[in-house]
């Protein structure tokens, strides 16, 4: 797998959820969100749909922009605080419901692409030098 698709499939779990939350940010709050945070007026699907228009940004970033080793391991590390935003917000002071679980397992999927991208890079430079 070149680091072009491996950037794709990063792009990839972006597009989908981000997707989902932009253009149906009430779907995501009915499935991920307890009940008793479900209310929040208009302001509630604002904010899930603005997220998501985000997370569509960050896609076409992940997408387009040429990775190197060093950019899969930043993006890795910079992915495990959410790793305790998803533990803390589902377990320890629940406001998703197990569904939210969606987040973290996208975040899993991402991680295992940034290590298999940066292991290729790093094998593709000593196979250069």
């Amino acid at each position: 797998m070149t680091p072009q698709r491996i950037q794709f499939f990063i792009a990839l779990v972006f597009f989908v959820l981000g997707g989902w939350a932009t253009f149906f940010p009430q779907h995501v709050i009915d499935t991920v969100f307890l009940p008793e945070y479900r209310e929040g007026g208009r302001i509630l699907p604002f904010a899930i749909a603005c997220f998501g228009a985000q997370a569509l940004l960050s896609g076409l970033f992940a997408a387009f922009a040429r990775f190197t080793a060093t950019t899969f391991l930043v993006y890795g590390l910079a992915l495990l605080p959410f790793f305790g935003f998803n533990y803390y917000f589902t377990f320890h002071d629940p406001v998703f419901t197990s569904m939210g679980l969606i987040d973290a397992l996208g975040n899993i999927i991402m991680l295992a692409l940034c290590y298999v991208g940066w292991h290729k890079l790093k094998q593709m430079e000593e196979d250069d030098a």
